[in-house]
């Protein structure tokens, strides 16, 4: 009878720690980690999950495998091996599945790694597996660090590769070699992070491949944002730009009825005041990315970045600088419709909330209204109707619509006091996976989880 009344007390006040859903626990394999690095690592039948085994200390570097793993039987296959590899590279990490087709893409350092030229954000290639080929492996974006520069090539490090959802395209982002070395001599600033995508086909082939820091690729790369050292302030201008997904399945729906692939992003601008500060940003992708545009040559010169292709056209969204409360974080995420972008940014009392801004602009909407941080991991649902992300140690539930938020969220997985990271929902809604870090006397390691959404 006691038992009964304290559930019917728990109910009365909405008490969210009820509604646990049960965690299963995918990998076990103690030793190493299997890191999912908030990437898309679903496979296209929704039955395996891709991911690295970098280490704690030295991070993608030291990782020398890619494996899967399947979430019904636990079985574990090795998609990709480095032999030999050491602390300091070559590396491979930050996996990717197609949503289409059974390959994956992932960070692959430069072959020539040694001790004293490590893995590095500019020293680095992507490179997929194509399972249904005996796991055949290519060079995703052709690598060019000897003048004349090449169409097509890059010449520096992609990060964070995320296939279209009709598999033909990657969008990363960058770092390149050339403005690395000039800001080493010059003590400027050029070395900036942006934004590029690689197409499929029409692969590039480098002339001078035997230094092995270049190599050709099966891709078409370009680099589709500008950004700037020194931004005038209170402009448009970018010198940072990362925090990119591609918007919508299908783009999003311009104004004028037309479907645009494009990339939503997180792109640092400066303020009246010369500070920097973080806000939303979309890029439109043509579907032609081999015309020059009107910034300069798409492959570079020894003292710019590749410049966009004619087409890429980038817009800001957010204009948080001009407010109280400035700055917006985390990875831009659109739901399927490519209707809305879903990032975090600080409401009125300072105090990190998930919001939501329409593709084609206008006025930024809260979703949470919690009492501390949202830590961050944000997912949209398939169904377009709610996210996932993590706070206060567990993941959260979220409906998007107009209702009292105390009725929108629900607390789905116990609190831990290391909170669970890099959460990923299948393609069929079914399964959100995430890692968690399991403790062993004084060791840990990080291993994956799964949650049955269909509960």
């Amino acid at each position: 009878m006691k038992y009964l009344l304290f559930l019917c007390l728990l109910t009365f006040f909405g008490c969210k720690t009820m509604s646990y859903y049960p965690e299963q626990q995918i990998t076990k394999d103690f030793e190493y980690n299997h890191d999912l690095d908030n990437n898309d690592n679903f496979s296209p039948d929704n039955e395996w999950l891709v991911y690295d085994t970098r280490t704690e200390a030295g991070g993608i570097a030291a990782s020398s495998r890619i494996e899967k793993v399947n979430i019904k039987t636990g079985e574990k296959k090795v998609v990709f091996q480095l032999e030999n590899n050491q602390d300091f590279g070559p590396g491979v990490g930050a996996v990717s599945y197609s949503p289409v087709r059974n390959e994956v893409v992932f960070i692959h350092g430069l072959r020539n790694c040694t001790e004293e030229n490590p893995y590095q954000q500019w020293r680095r290639t992507g490179v997929i597996v194509d399972e249904d080929q005996e796991n055949k492996s290519i060079f995703l974006d052709a690598r060019n660090v000897n003048f004349p520069f090449t169409k097509g090539a890059l010449r520096g490090g992609t990060h964070r590769h995320e296939f279209s959802a009709d598999g033909n395209w990657i969008g990363f982002t960058y770092n390149d070699a050339i403005m690395q070395a000039l800001e080493k001599s010059t003590g400027g600033k050029h070395n900036l992070r942006t934004i590029g995508v690689s197409r499929r086909g029409n692969g590039i082939k480098v002339k001078e491949t035997n230094s092995r820091e270049n190599v050709d690729g099966e891709w078409f790369s370009v680099i589709v944002v500008k950004v700037v050292p020194n931004p005038r302030p209170g402009s448009d201008e970018i010198v940072y730009a990362a925090g990119d997904s591609w918007i919508g399945k299908n783009g999003y729906l311009k104004a004028d009825g037309t479907r645009q692939k494009a990339r939503g992003f997180i792109g640092t601008v400066t303020d009246n005041s010369g500070k920097n500060v973080d806000e939303v940003f979309v890029v439109d992708i043509p579907e032609d990315i081999e015309i020059e545009g009107d910034f300069g040559s798409l492959e570079g010169t020894m003292e710019d970045l590749p410049m966009p292709p004619k087409g890429a056209t980038q817009r800001r969204l957010t204009f948080t600088a001009n407010s109280t409360q400035p700055g917006c974080m985390g990875i831009v995420r659109s739901n399927v419709e490519g209707s809305l972008l879903a990032f975090l940014a600080k409401d009125k009392n300072g105090i990190k909330q998930i919001f939501t801004i329409n593709s084609n602009g206008g006025k930024m909407i809260q979703v949470t209204f919690h009492d501390s941080d949202v830590e961050g991991s944000l997912r949209w649902h398939p169904d377009g109707e709610r996210v996932f992300y993590v706070y206060k140690g567990s993941i959260q539930q979220c409906k998007i619509g107009d209702e009292d938020f105390e009725k929108r969220y629900l607390t789905i997985s116990k609190p831990s006091t290391v909170s669970p990271t890099n959460l990923v929902i299948s393609h069929n809604g079914n399964t959100l996976a995430f890692n968690r870090i399991v403790f062993l006397e004084e060791n840990s390691s990080k291993q994956i989880f799964v949650i049955n959404l269909k509960n």
